[in-house]
């Protein structure tokens, strides 16, 4: 009986979401950005950072995790979004100025909303914490969500002033360019000591640009020799804008595929073999130029792009085919709010860090005290971060029932 009442509690609860999301939206396309900023969160919160699975955890430096291929998962789906919410603007008229005037303020949202989390902790386990050196004088000027806004910017730039073949040039062209820069340009270090065509951590053309310009206080991997770098670094935005027209290219080719009249069969089947080329050809070229997320190399961008693809279409299949939909309601939940999410998110995972609870913060608290004794080190570091993506549902699906949608 119990477990008769919570299926049809689960059941009634799903069904209200899908009946609550807009109907002219894809809810294939929300579901993969739902499940993509949960797993982000989710890598994000562990309750130990010494206490980690592997798929949870990024690759140390050259292959891959499931992990590494959440960040291109957002930027492909930032790029579908482009490509179908600026053709809907365009029905509605809306000039180029203003649409550049929108995309403009949408970064400048965005890179303040990534500065803002950079600025906001204070450690008081720390007597007099330096906060103005450690924090505001040293801000580290790249990150997640500065990525996202310049990524977006210049790919509707592109998007809107580019010749369609042009636009969609641009990125095999982004992706040779960076493979050039990395391969052929010299730099040197502080000892006078000349490279060329490494791709080792802190020793590559990238990191070298980012110590130049960035500088090793406003950076994240500040104590790398011989170069301070930034793993949202610099050039490396540049093949991330590529990943970013992929997802423009499929928008394209779904709404295409829309006014042709083509069954889901044959874009799911489109779709499938895409991802399946793109994946192979990206693990192929692993040879020559490594798969590495923190250089997002040429080959990371065909492999996430290929499993994107497949990914897309294995929602489509399940959701729009054979209509199975209930199963995506957490996720849409999540997916309408993704920025505000990732705001909360780091906002209340600061705090857990910030305020202090003995000798240790809350976090480390409840991690040493509650979920390690109770599920052990890794289990427990799991369902800490279980929990917090569970206690975060409740704050969002409170926000969607009142249709509140946070859009930066």
């Amino acid at each position: 009986m119990l477990v008769h009442f919570v299926r049809s509690h689960l059941r009634f609860h799903a069904q209200n979401i899908i009946s609550l999301s807009p109907s002219d939206r894809l809810l294939s396309i929300d579901a993969f950005r739902g499940i993509t900023i949960t797993a982000m969160i989710l890598v994000n919160n562990p309750g130990s950072w010494s206490y980690i699975y592997w798929p949870l955890a990024h690759a140390q430096w050259h292959g891959w995790t499931p992990t590494d291929l959440i960040f291109p998962f957002f930027l492909f789906l930032v790029g579908i979004s482009i490509s179908l919410s600026i053709n809907q603007q365009s029905i509605n008229q809306s000039s180029n100025v203003a649409l550049v005037s929108k995309a403009f303020l949408r970064m400048v949202k965005l890179l303040l909303l990534g500065w803002f989390l950079a600025l906001f902790f204070y450690d008081f386990t720390i007597p007099n914490y330096p906060w103005l050196q450690e924090r505001l004088y040293s801000i580290r000027i790249m990150g997640v969500l500065q990525r996202i806004g310049i990524v977006y910017f210049i790919c509707v730039l592109a998007f809107l002033f580019l010749s369609r073949r042009m636009f969609y040039l641009l990125a095999p062209g982004l992706l040779i360019l960076y493979a050039a820069l990395m391969s052929l340009v010299p730099y040197s270090d502080a000892e006078g000591m000349r490279y060329v065509g490494l791709l080792i951590e802190g020793n590559n053309f990238a990191a070298w640009i980012d110590n130049i310009v960035l500088t090793s206080d406003h950076v994240y991997k500040r104590t790398s020799e011989p170069f301070a770098y930034d793993p949202e670094g610099l050039l490396s935005t540049l093949p991330a804008i590529a990943t970013c027209i992929s997802g423009v290219a499929t928008g394209e080719c779904l709404r295409y595929a829309k006014t042709r009249n083509s069954t889901l069969s044959y874009q799911i089947k489109l779709l499938f073999i895409s991802g399946l080329t793109l994946s192979m050809i990206g693990q192929l070229t692993h040879l020559v130029f490594p798969i590495n997320k923190i250089l997002w190399t040429p080959s990371y961008v065909l492999l996430s792009t290929g499993i994107a693809l497949l990914f897309l279409a294995f929602c489509i299949y399940l959701i729009d085919h054979k209509r199975y939909k209930l199963w995506s309601a957490p996720f849409i939940v999540f997916g309408a709010n993704a920025i505000a999410f990732f705001m909360f998110a780091g906002i209340v995972g600061r705090l857990m860090l910030m305020i202090p609870v003995g000798e240790s913060t809350l976090k480390g608290f409840l991690f040493n005290e509650v979920f390690q004794p109770l599920f052990g080190n890794y289990n427990g570091s799991l369902t800490y971060a279980f929990c917090f993506l569970c206690l975060s549902y409740i704050v969002f699906h409170n926000l969607f029932k009142r249709r509140i949608i946070w859009k930066v």
